[in-house]
């Protein structure tokens, strides 16, 4: 047996938790799985699973070789289907879901572009007020913020972003400008609901400090425009992504606030379901984003 297949053999036997079913996936007979095995641990000399009547244990070495294994099995299907998929031409509907104010500002444009060098690929883009179950909707890819928190989703990193603490500079001279995290809580805060996150609850880091912060302010939010209009008019300090108020900063119109401390995290990624099905206009469209923000991302021009 070659090694790819004797890792896609273990790998198969640890998901499947018994020889006994593992044979019945593979219809073969136990014994013969059992014998698979122990040609597998004497090549490599070492033991790989702990066997009772009962059940499998993995054992340290087992552990390496799993999680070692599972991710090269991963890269070789991936570059197998990099290469199967530049042989196909992008064509097709590709199904699209961002949210409004990142779609609007720059999954659209990039759209314009993409259509103009794939004019075989129809591309329908839904915006929504949040990241969406993908699989449900039947969509292709999901432009997502964040950590991607299901498993089941593959991401591809397109772009750093930061989130940032922010206020106009009338704000800051009336109010003073926060030393601390605490301070927050004698501010007026704008909130941002765009989430299920816990409501006016800022987390803040700075390196093994963890704050967290109950902010609350006169004015709230689920659209991040507004929140942007009512911070430039002096109504409070606001969270948001760098992406949305970097030509602020830039400008001074807004002003960064405990720049030393740092916000969860928000790089953008694009997702989609299943690297298996990872058609050529799929692909193709991934590969054209990451090339878009490396070219315009201009709030990433400092990494």
């Amino acid at each position: 047996m070659d090694r790819v297949s004797d890792l896609e053999f273990f790998t198969r036997l640890v998901r499947q938790g018994s020889l006994a079913a593992l044979a019945r996936e593979l219809g073969v007979t136990p014994p013969a799985v059992t014998a698979r095995l122990a040609q597998l641990e004497k090549r490599l000399g070492v033991r790989l699973l702990n066997r009772t009547t009962r059940r499998l244990s993995v054992t340290h070495e087992g552990e390496i070789y799993l999680a070692t294994g599972a991710r090269l099995l991963e890269e070789l299907e991936a570059l197998e289907q990099a290469v199967s998929s530049s042989r196909g031409t992008p064509k097709g509907l590709l199904r699209v879901n961002a949210t409004f104010g990142f779609g609007r500002r720059h999954i659209a444009p990039a759209i314009v572009e993409f259509a103009r060098r794939y004019p075989e690929v129809e591309v329908q883009l839904e915006l929504t007020d949040r990241s969406v179950n993908l699989a449900d909707k039947a969509f292709d890819i999901g432009i997502w913020f964040g950590t991607v928190p299901d498993s089941r989703m593959v991401a591809r990193k397109l772009v750093s972003n930061r989130r940032l603490l922010c206020a106009s500079p009338g704000y800051l001279a009336r109010a003073g400008v926060p030393q601390v995290p605490r301070d927050l809580q004698s501010h007026a805060c704008i909130v941002l609901r765009e989430s299920d996150a816990a409501y006016g609850t800022w987390y803040l880091t700075r390196g093994s400090k963890h704050e967290t912060v109950k902010v609350r302010g006169p004015l709230s939010t689920n659209d991040g425009e507004t929140g942007v209009l009512w911070a430039l008019a002096g109504y409070g300090i606001l969270m948001r992504s760098e992406w949305d108020i970097h030509a602020q900063v830039r400008d001074g119109r807004l002003v960064p606030v405990l720049t030393d401390w740092t916000l969860p995290v928000a790089d953008v990624f694009a997702v989609y379901p299943e690297r298996a099905n990872l058609s050529a206009k799929v692909s193709a469209f991934i590969d054209f984003l990451s090339e878009w923000f490396q070219r315009d991302a201009a709030w990433a021009d400092r990494r």
